[in-house]
């Protein structure tokens, strides 16, 4: 029998607020069966969470997202998923660097301005 979790198991499996996982039900990236009110995921949206928090880790928009899943749908055998993957790995990948690079001139400005600041800091 493959695994199912109910709302709350979602939330504490992927460390997710209740809010979290009802927008991505909202914006359609997960799809859980219901039963009442009650809310159960089986392995298909086990593994779609899996993918979009990886994917927000890596900076990916929820758009992007819902894009690069919505592939596997219209292609099981996932070759065109894979292909759109690696050209939005290419692009945050270039993105990220870019983030880097702005975050390591910052850190050298900070550190230079700082080091300035305490080598003509009048002793007290």
């Amino acid at each position: 029998m493959s695994e199912r979790l109910d709302f709350k198991q979602m939330c504490a499996r992927f460390d997710v607020t209740p809010r979290t996982l009802r927008h991505y039900e909202y914006i359609e990236l997960l799809s859980p069966d219901r039963e009442g009110r009650a809310r159960f995921y089986g392995a298909r949206d086990i593994a779609r969470m899996t993918l979009i928090l990886r994917g927000r880790k890596f900076g990916f928009s929820l758009e992007e997202i819902r894009q690069w899943l919505e592939l596997y749908d219209a292609d099981p055998e996932g070759r065109t998923q894979m292909k759109a993957w690696i050209t939005l790995a290419d692009g945050q990948l270039d993105e990220l660097a870019e983030r880097r690079r702005h975050l390591d001139e910052a850190i050298a400005e900070l550190r230079g301005l700082r080091e300035h600041v305490a080598a003509n800091m009048p002793d007290a």
